[in-house]
């Protein structure tokens, strides 16, 4: 397998919305460089037919998941303008066409306002950024039963399906960005029944040291990807992944007043 041959076969399922064999089982396998290659190529391809990237999102910086999934640690790929909407206000609907398999995160979001550089600390990154903001990643893929290896993701869009962004806040508002991130305390409720809850803290200890680990990350592994100003980042979600389904109404009830709870109407 190629990067060329994995990329036309996962761009042909994503437009099918239809599921194809994992890659890590066939003859050969697939490693995590052979992933971020066919990963670039993906990139260039939707790049060539008009989308356009608006950034990044991170995929299993909570730990509690990874035992579950069997990835065990961070992965990452591009979002784009046909798959990210900046919610107008707090409520928004959403189609679920296209997805195969979808599933619902919440999330805390970054905007950048300059480019982060390897090795910074915590408030250097902070000081890199614009705004913050609560948001709901839709993932999903096209193997059967979420059952794959860390390679696969990769090279699956990193799971990206859409990307809903609450209201921005900006990053000054914070006195302790990272602190009060970790402590942040998030309620998922479906059809007005609470499902799961969760704390900043489990995405690698904070969704601000999650970016940090993912900057770094970048720069050593996929060195082709540059991070930049105006760049939105998403850093994994709070809860499980739960599963959707049309007709159902999603809520998050969030610990932080700043930062208001979203609700989600899901249509087929």
């Amino acid at each position: 397998m190629t990067g060329e041959s994995i990329a036309a076969e996962l761009l042909a399922a994503y437009d099918a919305g239809t599921r194809t064999p994992l890659f890590s089982t066939r003859p050969g396998g697939l490693t995590l460089p052979q992933a971020y290659e066919a990963a670039n190529v993906l990139r260039g391809l939707r790049i060539s037919r008009g989308e356009r990237p608006l950034g990044w999102k991170i995929g299993f910086t909570n730990r509690s998941i990874w035992d579950r999934y069997g990835v065990h640690a961070p992965i990452w790929g591009p979002v784009w303008d046909r798959t990210v909407a900046q919610i107008d206000g707090t409520s928004h609907r959403v189609s679920l066409g296209g997805l195969v398999q979808p599933r619902l995160e919440p999330e805390i979001v970054f905007g950048f306002a300059r480019a982060p550089t390897i090795g910074m600390s915590a408030a250097a990154l902070a000081g890199c950024l614009e705004w913050v903001a609560h948001g709901f990643e839709i993932v999903h893929t096209h193997y059967d039963d979420w059952r794959f290896a860390a390679p696969d993701t990769v090279a699956d869009f990193a799971l990206h399906g859409r990307l809903l962004i609450g209201p921005r806040l900006p990053v000054a508002r914070f006195d302790d960005l990272r602190g009060e991130l970790a402590a942040l305390q998030v309620a998922l409720r479906r059809n007005g029944e609470e499902v799961d809850r969760g704390k900043g803290s489990i995405v690698l200890d904070g969704p601000l040291d999650a970016l940090r680990t993912w900057v770094d990350a970048m720069h050593i592994q996929t060195p082709q990807w540059r991070i930049a100003a105006g760049d939105i980042v998403t850093t994994g979600t709070i809860t499980d992944a739960w599963p959707l389904a049309a007709g159902e109404q999603w809520e998050s009830v969030l610990s932080e007043p700043r930062l208001p709870g979203l609700t989600l109407y899901t249509e087929a």
